[in-house]
């Protein structure tokens, strides 16, 4: 069993950064997969950005890309997204998901096995 916690969300204005990490406990497979996801309210959740275990093989939502950037830490068993030129329209639960064994990184919802509770981004224009 994996258990995922996200921390480092909050409330910035347009133009401003987070970062959000997601800490990981439990076994994986050698070659897996995190990704992140979000919510908005009223709406169906997301794929944002994803990771190979290797730390080399990223995926991005387009929606992000050039603005959000995802790395790992596998020594601390931690991933994170780092925000930028945040908008309005990022606004959402941002969850962290574990994919147990995969070779290529995607924003596909069903090949993630394990999600954490998520956290609160909120951006005021």
């Amino acid at each position: 069993q994996v258990q995922l916690v996200e921390s480092g969300g909050g409330s910035v204005q347009a133009g401003g950064s987070l970062r959000l990490s997601c800490a990981a406990s439990g076994t994986m497979h050698s070659e897996n997969c995190m990704g992140w996801f979000r919510q908005a309210p009223g709406k169906a959740r997301e794929g944002v950005a994803a990771i190979h275990s290797g730390g080399l093989s990223t995926y991005y939502a387009d929606s992000v890309k050039g603005r959000f950037t995802i790395s790992r830490d596998n020594a601390k068993n931690t991933v994170y997204l780092q925000m930028n030129s945040l908008r309005p329209e990022d606004t959402a639960i941002y969850h962290c998901a574990a994919d147990y064994y995969c070779t290529a990184p995607s924003l596909r919802r069903d090949f993630y096995d394990y999600w954490g509770q998520g956290t609160q981004v909120t951006v005021s224009s």
